[in-house]
């Protein structure tokens, strides 16, 4: 892959998003919108998990304090004056800046388990206060706002709302670009592989870390200001533990060790969630199945796997590496159908109203699953999903073999240093 290679990358990628409006239907932009603010909050959380190494669970605290802070300045400033409509991401910026400042201050007196903990306890405190506190967090209901016009714009489509979203995720990235190129971003580097020498160095290690956490909560509060952008609503359920343990994921799944690995796995599970939640009630099975996945088979995230064969086909071809791909895929979508055969068909035999009919007809009613029914107590019925997983097993053990011949072939063309003359003279 040459240098030219990632800017050619990128500016597809630029030219695609820049074209989505036209190309996706109304329903589509709006998740395409929750895509991007998904992905800058998983950017902005892989700044201090994945470079500097802090593992937090609590950051919806700081995405939830942007959130708040922009509704309120959206009703009281009305998107006028100094800050209009289009800045207004600017106070979700501010008051994850403050609030990240304070919290970090405090958890990075720790480390590790500590840390992680600590990170917890504030965003699980904000959560139990903000129904209490019903002027800031409007209670149950939340706070409504508007998006007022501005620069000639009046905000009431989705298109100007998708491009002033994607506007303001380009803007960030390119400051977390920047700031990986900064003396300070390779200290924040530094601080994840090796603290304590740092701290022999002569770094203020403590100063570093609270950097990382405030610079990640900033970020943060600008996905949470874009979210009330969006919704033109904030309520407290943005502190909750799920919108936590979902960056988390989404960081993890597309590779937190990456620069835009967390953002590609944001993108990806946004449109999964989107696309299979009205289709399945499992859909968070399958999500928590897909992270489980990830973590045992290839820790450095999806980014990881992309690397993996692209320095596969760089090394054997393309010739080469194709039936490997193909193999490996096709095993992946007959694991796949199996197990989706198995959680559907299970989770409708167990659900209140299968049980309910019956006990009503005194029998194992059929099964309506994909379009056709399915005898719950025939033997036809579960051939197919064990049948998918046979196959699906025996297709990984093909592709594990193509691999393995690879790897050895590779291996063979390494060559040998010729021996020296020392060499020859021993016995």
């Amino acid at each position: 892959m040459t240098m030219k290679t990632p800017l050619m990358l990128a500016l597809v990628a630029l030219v695609l998003l820049g074209a989505l409006p036209v190309l996706l239907p109304a329903g589509l932009l709006n998740a395409s919108i929750q895509a991007l603010i998904a992905a800058l909050f998983a950017c902005a959380y892989s700044l201090l998990a994945g470079r500097a190494g802090m593992l937090s669970f609590g950051h919806a605290a700081y995405f939830g304090v942007g959130a708040f802070a922009t509704v309120h300045a959206m009703n009281a400033l009305g998107g006028t004056g100094l800050l209009p409509t289009p800045l207004m991401p600017l106070i979700g910026a501010v008051g994850g800046l403050g609030f990240g400042l304070v919290a970090g201050w405090f958890a990075t007196q720790r480390s590790g388990t500590a840390f992680a903990m600590i990170t917890l306890a504030i965003a699980e405190l904000l959560h139990a206060v903000a129904p209490q506190l019903k002027g800031w967090f409007g209670g149950e209901s939340g706070i409504s706002t508007m998006r007022a016009p501005a620069w000639g714009l009046n905000f009431g489509s989705t298109t100007q709302v998708y491009y002033l979203t994607l506007a303001w995720v380009l803007m960030s990235l390119a400051l977390l670009y920047f700031h990986t190129r900064t003396p300070l971003g390779r200290l924040t580097l530094a601080l994840r592989e090796n603290e304590h020498r740092l701290r022999f160095l002569g770094y203020d290690v403590h100063g570093l870390g609270v950097s990382a956490f405030a610079l990640s909560a900033m970020l943060s509060g600008v996905a949470g200001g874009l979210q009330v952008m969006g919704n033109e609503s904030a309520n407290y359920v943005v502190f909750d533990a799920g919108v936590s343990a979902t960056v988390v994921l989404n960081s993890y799944i597309g590779g937190v060790g990456s620069f835009l690995g967390p953002a590609l796995g944001a993108a990806l599970m946004s449109f999964f969630g989107f696309a299979v939640s009205d289709a399945t009630q499992s859909w968070l099975l399958y999500q928590g199945v897909l992270f489980v996945l990830v973590m045992m088979f290839m820790p450095e995230g999806l980014t990881g796997l992309v690397t993996a064969m692209a320095r596969q086909v760089a090394r054997h071809g393309v010739g080469a590496g194709l039936p490997l791909a193909l193999s490996a895929v096709f095993a992946g979508l007959l694991l796949a159908g199996g197990v989706v055969f198995m959680v559907e068909m299970l989770q409708r035999l167990f659900s209140q109203d299968y049980r309910s009919l019956a006990r009503m007809s005194e029998s194992a009613p059929p099964v309506l699953l994909f379009g056709r029914s399915w005898g719950a107590a025939e033997l036809a019925t579960w051939i197919v999903p064990f049948g998918l997983l046979a196959s699906g097993a025996l297709m990984t053990g093909v592709a594990r073999r193509r691999h393995r011949a690879l790897a050895m072939a590779a291996s063979r063309e390494v060559p040998t240093a010729p021996e020296t003359l020392a060499e020859r003279a021993l016995p």
